[in-house]
């Protein structure tokens, strides 16, 4: 059966996430839902990266089988047709290897979390950005990120109900900058604890306001106790930016 590599962006403000549930629309099901629409048969989506509810994404990755092969542009444009009234897209499709697992298969994952550090709120990125009416000290911020590159045990922000095995996870990048009146973080790893992301932004965000010293970043990491972290940055201002996969012809 071939098997198809979709690039997906959408806007999470709308979805319970990004899985398949109960209480809620899902990114899943709608897309399932599209291509069951238009290849006649039930199919089942496999992502790289399961989102929150809330959560955005310029560049999710998900994997599907369909029980014939179509032409690429015919994948996209047919799934896309009937995604026009909900905020997904199908922005590429490829056809790949049957042993390519969009999860599995995945070699680092891209993050990143927007915040809005001004007194107006936001008129045209509602729910897109993190809106903080005080201006943040973004250098502060990025200093203090630097203590959580690494291979760490990451307890301190990892999600009470996370499922993954170990709390050890090696962060590749942890950057803050300031574009324009956004503070943007940018975060690169292989793999990610549930809710580590907006943990880290949140306890970065209480070093830019100032009610953290740059070094207590690196303490609480060290505690291994999530009690220690800060509240959790809200969910609207993180996206899903990339996919990374080893190139088989390499």
């Amino acid at each position: 059966m071939p098997r198809y590599k979709l690039v997906i962006e959408y806007d999470g403000t709308p979805f319970s996430g990004w899985q398949r549930q109960l209480n809620g629309p899902s990114v899943q099901q709608s897309v399932e839902e599209a291509v069951e629409a238009f290849c006649g048969h039930p199919v089942r989506l496999h992502c790289a990266g399961r989102t929150d509810a809330g959560v955005h994404a310029t560049h999710q990755v998900a994997h599907v089988d369909i029980d014939k092969e179509w032409r690429t542009d015919v994948v996209r444009d047919a799934t896309n047709a009937r995604l026009k009234r909900i905020p997904v897209a199908v922005l590429s499709a490829e056809l790949v290897p049957s042993d390519f697992d969009a999860r599995i298969s995945a070699r680092r994952r891209y993050y990143v979390y927007r915040i809005l550090d001004r007194r107006a709120q936001p008129a045209l990125d509602r729910d897109r950005v993190w809106h903080v009416p005080v201006k943040l000290d973004h250098e502060a911020m990025d200093r203090a990120a630097k203590a959580l590159l690494g291979q760490h045990d990451f307890t301190t922000f990892r999600a009470a109900e996370c499922q993954a095995n170990s709390p050890i996870r090696t962060l590749d990048r942890c950057d803050v900058r300031r574009e324009g009146s956004e503070i943007v973080v940018y975060v690169h790893a292989r793999s990610f604890l549930h809710h580590q992301v907006r943990s880290i932004v949140g306890c970065l965000k209480m070093v830019g306001m100032g009610r953290w010293p740059e070094n207590k970043v690196g303490k609480v990491l060290a505690a291994r106790d999530r009690s220690q972290c800060a509240a959790l940055a809200p969910s609207c201002g993180l996206y899903l930016a990339g996919v990374d996969y080893v190139d088989p012809s390499a």
